[in-house]
């Protein structure tokens, strides 16, 4: 079930950055002042109580910026990815966001996928990004404002009524 992270939570998701993240993952502190700061929307994906992906962006005027979004690498490729990134999207564009911005490593192929689907395109290149590992970034962004941009992979119309009609918050019927 797709939800908003909660304090509780925490625990859980330190040890899922590391996972997911390695080296470059957030401490404990810069996480949790991370998920406190105002202007923040962190939703997760919860199976049998585990957590097994999470993500959230920071809403500042007309922009979202994607802060992070990881999957625990056991569940990669069952589409949590894509139900955490369209919901996010539709969470910034009901908050008024115009735009969504993110950073993403150069060497990461399937978010970048993820990402192109979703109507992301490259605004410029980022040396020495990600620390410590040294890592380029790609800078990215889509326009919210778009009719092609739907919070759902592009080409995927139809897709909604298959992974559930959003309500008005933006969530879909299994968000609780």
């Amino acid at each position: 079930m797709y939800r908003q992270v909660e304090a509780p939570d925490l625990d859980a998701l330190v040890t899922l950055e590391k996972t997911v993240f390695g080296p470059g993952a957030w401490t404990r502190g810069m996480l949790e002042q991370e998920l406190n700061a105002p202007a923040r929307t962190y939703l997760l994906y919860e199976q049998d109580g585990e957590i097994q992906a999470y993500g959230g962006f920071w809403h500042d005027g007309a922009d979202a910026e994607l802060m992070t979004i990881g999957v625990r690498p056991d569940c990669r490729g069952a589409g949590l990815g894509s139900g955490l990134l369209s919901r996010l999207i539709d969470q910034a564009r009901h908050q008024s966001a115009a735009r969504m911005l993110l950073e993403v490593r150069v060497d990461n192929e399937p978010a970048l996928a993820l990402y192109r689907r979703f109507g992301f395109r490259r605004l410029r290149l980022r040396k020495r990004y990600y620390q410590p590992e040294g890592i380029d970034a790609y800078a990215m962004s889509v326009d919210l404002r778009s009719p092609a941009v739907s919070g759902l992979p592009v080409g995927h119309e139809g897709a909604q009524a298959r992974m559930g009609q959003t309500d008005k918050t933006g969530m879909g019927r299994d968000y609780e």
